[in-house]
């Protein structure tokens, strides 16, 4: 169906005056009769749901930009299409089985049933594709409450979502969406008695919120993810990594590098791998002083209205005339600049200089601030590796790789957008959005 009659076929949630007890009633009665199907009905309207939204994957990383003004389309398309083709489904309910002299005990996973799912600005679309196929995955409905920079594009995926489970299963209503930002909206759906489970992906206080509900939630919070690079590393490798990484839809996911540490005897050669990425790189007090002036607001916060443009925009923003073409700004600075302290979201790097590995680490300790969100290192250092590993506890630990190993994008793993470290799942699947069941069948079944 092509994104106009979404638009006007509305099956989901129109409401400029929203009745939060009708719309929630639809999803319970939706979650009723998709209770009744089997686990390859669910995988079948799963597949159809990725088929109908593939080719939406263009419009809807246009209108994202256009709506958020963050990022760049490109970027937007490869993270939609991510959370299309690589959010694992059916596939991660994976049943435990124990079995001995007094029977066996099943170890599976079950629904919780309607979910209430608070989305990002930074990656609004990714993030409702991918945590909706999980929580169909594992058999719940599920109501999504976009950010309200984001609300038109959040709606055309949650409708195309809701056509292609009615054209798989004749299920109206098992995703819903709101049309409209409102607080007091939200906090009504998130404490209505059939309201589960509570997913927020986003800020510190809007996971705090969802705390306050006394209902299971899973949060994803604040993060500042810190790169450390040792005197072993391989500098040329570790430059491009990190300015991959750094400069992805200009630095808007939360994995994506925030800071850099570096050991200090081979800082300089490290800054010649990185001018050859297309990073501006500067120690200039003044030059320090109009970047900081620009993108740190007076309460020692990041500038939103920067927030995710790109690094030619900060430099013009900050005044700072570059006649090259420039990627990623890196900053000579300190450890309590508000460049290394504040989670920046835009292509500018702080670099903090150390004398020597261990000093780096307690650095990269300090700057992390115990978000336990996300840390890379580059290091040839086998024992180095795994005491960074160790001492910084994030969900996610990249050795040797670009941030976005972490998503997804590179190597074998799944892609998941919300990264629970508030609450401690860390990368989320299927499985986290449901409920681990124990059943037990005593005397027999076992047959070593």
């Amino acid at each position: 169906m092509e994104f106009q009659n979404l638009l006007k076929n509305d099956p989901t949630a129109d409401i400029k005056e929203v009745d939060v007890q009708k719309l929630i009633q639809k999803n319970c009665d939706a979650f009723q009769a998709y209770s009744e199907l089997s686990l390859m009905q669910r995988k079948g309207i799963i597949n159809n749901i990725k088929a109908k939204l593939t080719p939406l994957t263009v419009k809807l990383a246009n209108m994202e930009l256009e709506e958020t003004g963050m990022g760049n389309v490109q970027d937007k398309i490869v993270k939609i299409a991510l959370a299309i083709d690589k959010t694992p489904g059916i596939e991660d309910l994976v049943t435990e089985v124990m079995t001995g002299d007094g029977g066996m005990t099943l170890y599976e996973y079950s629904a919780y049933g309607v979910v209430c799912a608070l989305h990002p600005s930074t990656n609004p679309c990714a993030t409702l594709i991918s945590n909706t196929i999980g929580m169909l995955a594992a058999g719940n409905a599920v109501i999504n409450i976009p950010h309200p920079r984001c609300v038109e594009s959040s709606v055309l995926a949650a409708k195309c979502i809701d056509e292609a489970i009615y054209e798989a299963c004749g299920i109206r209503n098992l995703v819903t969406v709101l049309n409209i930002a409102s607080k007091e909206h939200t906090n009504e759906i998130m404490y209505h008695p059939n309201v589960a489970l509570i997913v927020a992906t986003g800020s510190d206080p809007k996971v705090h919120s969802a705390l306050q509900s006394a209902k299971r939630v899973i949060g994803a919070g604040a993060a500042n993810p810190v790169v450390i690079v040792d005197e072993t590393a391989d500098l040329e490798k570790a430059a491009k990594d990190i300015v991959e990484g750094a400069t992805f839809d200009n630095g808007g996911l939360c994995i994506s590098e925030n800071n850099i540490v570096i050991v200090d005897s081979v800082a300089d050669t490290f800054i010649k791998e990185l001018r050859k990425n297309g990073v501006y790189y500067t120690n200039n007090m003044e030059e320090m002083m109009k970047l900081t002036k620009a993108t740190v607001t007076s309460c020692m916060e990041a500038n939103r209205l920067l927030e995710g443009k790109s690094a030619k925009e900060i430099l013009e923003a900050a005044g700072i005339a570059v006649m090259e073409d420039i990627k990623l700004i890196v900053v000579d600075t300190v450890k309590t600049h508000p460049f290394a302290t504040c989670e920046m979201r835009m292509p500018l790097l702080p670099m903090i200089r150390a004398g020597s590995f261990e000093r780096a680490l307690e650095i990269a300790l300090f700057i992390e601030q115990g978000y336990r969100h996300s840390a890379y290192i580059h290091s040839q250092s086998i024992s180095r590796l795994n005491m960074a590993a160790y001492k910084m506890q994030t969900s996610i630990f990249i050795k040797n790789g670009s941030s976005l190993v972490g998503l997804g994008l590179y190597g074998d793993g799944n892609t998941s957008f919300t990264l629970a470290n508030i609450t401690g799942e860390g990368v989320t699947t299927a499985r986290t959005f449901a409920r681990k069941r124990r059943c037990t069948l005593t005397s027999g079944f076992s047959i070593r």
